[in-house]
């Protein structure tokens, strides 16, 4: 029997950008309530929520000061409960992001760790008389120096990130008292972020170069031990009950990737080897491998979008609305748990600031920095964190009645084309409609093809023909085929099928 997230088409909403229901300008659970009825009109089964945990936002959120709280900005804890519940009541599951990798220097437990070298909790974070060679992702040494005890701490990402020390048993002890608390609020379940970055190690060996002179992150994730702590991580949330837990994997070897999922690990992780491709050309070869690796059950994740890359209409689609329809069949059709990003359904386009008083993330912000520091002139710098920044997907949504009704968002909107959010919205409906049905609740396929930039496949008693390289015909097997949904119109009989570049096809068979 299946699961229920096996069954089920998610959603990402970042919390700031999806409606802000207050007049501030920001996004929040006031807001969210308010467009309930659109989700359940666009048909999705689940909403991954980013986190709305109190910050300082340094990185939008993804520095917690209080895992037991709301941020003001995105209403109160009684708001979360109504959100929660009024989402149950139209048969919506909610999951939201736990980021228990690091917290923020603010946070209580770490301004206690600091206090002094004697203090109880100094454990629970990593410190180290000299720092070895790691590299934040963010750029930049990964230590950072601490005046008043005379020692560098480790965050793996901003410096206002500080890991947690994940081979204490007291930091264990008390995250596993934070997943209680939120599975006791309602929610049914966590998108755990880089829990792949876990420090486990009393280990710190430099991290290799390459020849271009790049860090290779090496020991600075996936440590010895992650494996089993996976494991306990997933087998302690589903003691619980009926809840679900997808892994963020920083990692870009698929057989990594995929160990941490099943039954002796978390449910799901994402592919960003899928998810975040640059161009249309890898995305056949690579749900072949993933067709390959995820066996015995284990499902892999389809997704083209998220709040930490590019929107796929500019980098996957170019613009085009065929392709961006020929992402959303794949994406909704092929066999995996799907993710849409807020907006995707609608062909949002990139928000790209144009100078850096626009730009919101620190990843952008840090790159335009460090470019200065290597010499690189202004334009140069604000080119570098255009490239870097995680703004462009974080953009508001386009509402026909406006994000906010009160004061301007607190990052710039792109510009709407509501003619085209509506034929896309259809298209993002029709296919959700038809995830629902048995044939496409089937584990795996009953017929898989991948030819250079052609895919086809069968799932139930339909037949999916998804053509991303140039015009082809195929050989009709199937006979008397019937048309269910395509992005474009085609020519067809009972022996051929004509397949102009960016088809994409449903057909009964």
């Amino acid at each position: 029997m299946l699961k229920w997230w096996q069954e089920t088409v998610f959603y990402e909403i970042y919390m700031p950008s999806f409606k802000d229901g207050n007049g501030d300008g920001i996004g929040d659970f006031k807001g969210l309530r308010e467009k309930m009825p659109y989700l359940a009109e666009l048909g999705i089964g689940g909403i991954w929520l980013t986190p709305f945990y109190p910050s300082p936002k340094v990185d939008n959120g993804y520095d917690v000061s209080d895992y037991c709280a709301v941020d003001p900005d995105y209403g109160t804890m009684a708001d979360l409960e109504a959100f929660v519940a009024e989402a149950h009541a139209y048969g919506i599951r909610v999951i939201a992001d736990m980021v228990v990798n690091h917290v923020s220097t603010e946070h209580a437990w770490f301004m206690e760790s600091r206090s002094s070298k004697a203090n109880a909790k100094r454990d629970w974070f990593v410190w180290q008389d000299a720092p070895n060679n790691w590299e934040s992702f963010f750029g930049g040494s990964a230590w950072e120096w601490d005046a008043g005890t005379q020692q560098y701490y480790y965050h793996s990402f901003a410096k206002e990130q500080v890991d947690l020390n994940w081979r204490n048993e007291e930091v264990r002890s008390e995250i596993w008292k934070v997943f209680d608390f939120w599975l006791a609020k309602g929610l049914d379940g966590f998108r755990l972020d880089v829990i792949n970055n876990l420090t486990l190690t009393r280990n710190f060996p430099d991290n290799p170069v390459d020849a271009s002179g790049e860090q290779v992150h090496v020991f600075d994730k996936d440590q010895p031990g992650m494996t089993e702590m996976m494991a306990e991580i997933g087998a302690r949330i589903r003691a619980r009950g009926d809840y679900f837990t997808v892994g963020e994997i920083s990692s870009d070897k698929l057989e990594e990737i995929e160990k941490y999922a099943g039954m002796d690990g978390l449910d799901v992780t994402f592919n960003f080897n899928f998810g975040s491709v640059p161009s249309r050309d890898e995305i056949v070869a690579e749900l072949a491998r993933m067709q390959r690796v995820y066996v015995d059950g284990r499902m892999p994740t389809l997704f083209f979008g998220s709040h930490d890359m590019s929107r796929s209409w500019n980098r996957l689609a170019d613009g085009r609305e065929d392709v961006a329809q020929l992402l959303a069949m794949l994406m909704l059709t092929a066999h995996g748990v799907p993710f849409i990003y807020f907006g995707e359904e609608l062909g949002m386009a990139d928000f790209v600031p144009e100078s850096l008083d626009e730009m919101r993330d620190v990843q952008g912000v840090y790159a335009y920095e460090q470019a200065l520091m290597a010499g690189k002139s202004e334009v140069e710098a604000l080119m570098l964190a255009q490239d870097k920044t995680r703004d462009k997907a974080r953009a508001p949504m386009t509402w026909p009645e406006g994000f906010s009704d009160g004061a301007a968002s607190w990052i710039s909107q792109v510009t709407p084309d509501f003619e085209r959010a509506r034929r896309m919205y259809r298209f993002y409906q029709a296919l959700i409609a038809l995830r629902k049905t048995a044939d496409f609740c089937e584990p795996g396929y009953r017929y898989f093809e991948a030819d250079g930039e052609f895919l086809m496949y069968i799932r139930g008693d339909y037949l999916v023909c998804l053509n991303f390289g140039e015009a082809r015909t195929i050989s009709n097997a199937w006979g008397n085929v019937t048309e269910v949904l395509a992005n474009m119109a085609l020519v067809f009989d009972s022996e051929t099928i004509v397949l102009p570049a960016n088809a994409a096809v449903i057909f009964k068979i």
